[in-house]
Formats: C-alpha cells, structure tokens, sequence
C-alpha cells in the first residue's frame, strides 16, 4: 500500500475558542483563526545573509576575472576559493560554535552570506562540464575529484587548526 504525504502549512484553527495557538491583535481576521500561508520572514538574518552573499560573490568574481583559465584548462580560481572558503568554514564554524559567544546575525552574515556567497559548487560543476565539452576529460575528472576530496580535507583543517589554536590559548600555551 503506497502511502500518501501531505504537506500541512498551518493545523486546522479551532474556532470554538480553544485554540492553542495564542493569536496577537491585528494579526489574522478578526474571528479569530489563523491566515494560511507562509511564516512571517525573519527580515533581518535574509538582510545580512543577502549583504554577505554581495560581498562573497563580488569576491569570487573578482579572483574569477583575475585569474581566467583557459577553454580545457584547470579552473585553478574556482579551486581555490571552493578550497579556501571550505577552509574559512572551518574555522567559522569551530569559532562561533565552540571558541565565544557571538551575535546571532554573525553566522548568518559569515557563514551563509559571504562564505555561502564566496564558494561556487555550482560553478565548479560548469567548469568541469565545459572542460570535457572542450575534450578535456581528464582535467574535468581529476577537478571534479580533487575539489571534493581538498574541500572536505580543508574544512576538516580549517576546523582541526582552530580547535588546536583555541586548546593554546585557554591554557596559556602550555600543554
């Protein structure tokens, strides 16, 4: 027997006045039940993931631009700032999870935003397709290899780094 999923937004109101659901003044009609329809959106954490997508992607482009590859050619900038900002991740994560106490708008802004922004997983599909639409396939194979296989050695790093950092730091440097 298949079984059949249903997506509920919001649970049916109960309009006896029983309703668990509290309801603020002015926010649904004024009998009382709720509107369907999407949450309200958490406007400030979309406004700093949006400003920090602008400042990540306007770096990416530019190390794209200052570093071309050729038709066929190993995609070296896109490596590196997939690399490089898995790395950052790391270390962001590993920061705001585990070293201090930060605002909570930080890792929407760093991690989502500008790092988020910054690495192009799908633009690392497009260089490895346009390398073996080039008849370059053994550039697009090891790409395609060694950008997962450094992305996740680089998070790890990054992580593993911060955490040795931290250990120095709360215990002085000795050890």
């Amino acid at each position: 027997m298949e079984k059949k999923w249903s997506r509920q937004v919001h649970p049916v109101p109960d309009v006896s006045g029983d309703d668990p659901v509290p309801h603020r003044a002015g926010a649904g009609p004024r009998d009382g039940r709720r509107r369907a329809g999407p949450p309200r959106a958490p406007w400030a954490t979309l406004g700093v993931i949006s400003a920090g997508g602008v400042v990540g992607s306007l770096a990416r482009y530019g190390l794209a631009v200052a570093f071309p590859h050729p038709p066929g050619g190993f995609p070296w900038a896109t490596f590196a700032t997939n690399v490089s900002g898995c790395l950052l991740i790391g270390v962001l994560m590993v920061t705001i999870t585990e070293a201090r106490s930060v605002h909570p708008l930080l890792r929407p802004f760093l991690g989502v935003g500008v790092l988020g922004g910054f690495t192009t997983f799908s633009g690392y599909v497009v260089d490895a397709g346009l390398a073996a639409a080039s008849g370059a396939l053994g550039t697009a194979l090891a790409y395609l290899a060694a950008t997962v296989v450094c992305a996740v050695l680089a998070v790890y790093a990054g992580a593993s780094a911060t955490r040795a950092v931290i250990r120095l730091l709360r215990t002085g440097g000795s050890s």
